[in-house]
């Protein structure tokens, strides 16, 4: 026989059904009866110090994983804390699910507590949906469209909010999983269209976003097999492998990277939307054709105008060209040399843009453990990395890269380290940025993560002083008085250090990756003597 619960109660056994093995939250009296079968559900719940930081774990844990992130929290304040991360996950592409109480009603009475004028629309600003269960079998079939389309469309974050007097009534038990949604189908014909296309160019050009950081083995194939280059969008990094000598790297946001682009003949850009924050340019620049295979029909629509739109999803379709391919190399006009010295000058003005710290980076580079994962807050140190750091797999450097908003490193470790449980994470955040979700070091240290936190402090906010420089605007508003941080994560019970050297930061992430808790790294641009 069914056996009835709280719908609070059901809606955890409903996820742990689902695949869902931890929740990130606070609970509140509004939401407390969705706490009520978490533990009876196998579930585990991490309690975040903040909802923003809640949403953030999740977001970490998602991107790790390939799995949804969950997050419960309280009606208004708790919706409103947790739209930040929202909007930073439906900007990357980050599945999160969001389930949150409300008011039974609000258009009769005033006063109540948390009670805000529309959370379901508000909510609804930042994600892909936002909806209103008013029934167990409303709650039951979100929850399932929910999980459905992280799996077949291109997966952004969604909100699900349940009356409270729903939660606390009793709700049959849910359906069972849905099967699996069958994969985005593409022709033949547009393969061979693709294929026909490389066969006749002479610079063919592939540009691969984030979109395809589980395509890396057909993507690298067929590199291989047709002689183009590539270029990577920051998200992309690591989908070409750093050994590949016609990869010109994620330098596509240089001004002058436009100029490989045009002296190609056939552009390829796989799971990339060729935005703002891809290109920091209105137009690609492209002279020859443009050929764009995305999830997403909007973006095959949008303003740079492609010549051949293929919706596919891009480890599929990789594949199926790679099959199709001849399985030797033409020769092609790309220069291995030139692209090269094309890289080096990138390189150069990088460490004009921000002195020393690609120096930093290949120190730090030089001693992670194999397979260390990455997240990194809104820092100019980042900024610098995202260009000259080469991953030699996808998926292992997370930044928030379209809604670009500060706080989001450490929250983000903390859930990427909860969903790799033994395996290396790092976390790299600048010193304003910190301090915006600085207190989840109580849930690095309650967890006993072995979490380096590379903090680099220059004391400013540093790109908005130049940007204000650059837009000669006399820089003010852009210092802030910074605390102890060693002695402010020591007092959180985390270990903390100061390396003066290079060698010293080396020998401290070392010890990191082996202690018992978090430690914070604090390193000055004075670490280069």
């Amino acid at each position: 026989m069914p056996e009835t619960r709280p719908l609070g109660a059901q809606i955890s056994h409903m996820l742990k059904d689902r695949g869902v093995d931890v929740i990130f939250g606070i609970p509140g009296v509004h939401n407390q009866e969705m706490y009520r079968g978490i533990e009876e559900a196998g579930i585990a719940h991490v309690l975040a110090r903040h909802e923003q930081g809640a949403g953030f774990m999740a977001d970490g844990y998602a991107r790790a994983t390939g799995r949804p992130g969950v997050a419960y929290v309280i009606t208004g304040p708790g919706v409103c804390n947790i739209m930040t991360p929202m909007g930073q996950a439906y900007s990357d592409s980050v599945p999160m699910l969001v389930i949150s109480s409300c008011l039974d009603e609000t258009a009769a009475t005033r006063g109540q507590l948390h009670q805000m004028k529309d959370q379901q629309t508000a909510a609804g600003t930042v994600c892909d949906w936002s909806e209103e269960a008013r029934t167990a079998d409303a709650a039951y079939q979100l929850v399932d469209r929910a999980f459905a389309e992280f799996s077949t469309e291109r997966p952004r974050s969604k909100h699900l909010q349940v009356p409270i007097s729903v939660l606390e009534a009793q709700a049959d038990t849910p359906p069972k999983p849905l099967a699996p949604a069958p994969p985005l189908t593409f022709s033949a014909g547009d393969v061979a269209q693709v294929a026909a296309l490389l066969a006749e160019a002479k610079r063919p050009l592939f540009i691969f976003g984030g979109g395809a950081a589980n395509a890396a083995d057909p993507a690298r194939l067929v590199l291989k097999t047709t002689g183009a280059a590539s270029f990577t969008t920051y998200a992309g990094r690591g989908i070409v492998g750093p050994d590949n000598p016609l990869a010109f790297g994620s330098y596509l946001a240089k001004p002058d990277s436009m100029t490989a682009i045009q002296n190609a003949d056939l552009i390829i850009a796989v799971g990339t939307e060729l935005a703002q924050v891809d290109i920091w340019r209105d137009a690609l620049g492209n002279s020859g054709p443009l050929v764009r295979i995305d999830l997403e029909t909007a973006v095959l629509a949008d303003g740079q105008r492609c010549d051949h739109p293929i919706q596919a999803e891009a480890g599929a379709f990789l594949a199926a060209l790679a099959e199709t391919l001849p399985g030797t190399s033409p020769a092609t006009d790309w220069n291995a040399e030139e692209i090269a010295r094309s890289r080096a000058r990138w390189a150069a003005e990088v460490d004009a843009e921000y002195p020393g710290i690609p120096t930093i980076c290949d120190a730090l580079k030089a001693c992670l453990p194999d397979g260390t994962m990455i997240y990194s807050d809104m820092t100019q140190f980042a900024y610098a990395a995202k260009e000259v750091w080469d991953m030699d797999r996808p998926g292992h450097w997370h930044h928030p890269y379209g809604f670009g908003t500060l706080g989001y490193a450490l929250p983000a470790a903390i859930g990427g380290a909860v969903g790799r449980p033994g395996l290396p994470t790092m976390a790299i955040a600048g010193d304003y940025g910190f301090h915006y979700t600085m207190q989840e070091l109580g849930v690095a240290v309650e967890l006993g993560l072995s979490l380096p936190i590379i903090l680099w402090d220059n004391g400013k906010l540093g790109a908005i002083e130049a940007s204000m420089v650059s837009a000669q605007i006399a820089p003010n508003a852009v210092v802030a008085r910074n605390p102890d941080f060693v002695k402010l994560a020591q007092a959180f019970g985390a270990g903390a250090t100061a390396p003066q050297t290079l060698e010293e930061m080396q020998s401290a992430v070392h010890d990191a990756f082996k202690a018992d808790g978090p430690t914070l790294i604090y390193i000055t641009p004075e670490i280069l003597g």
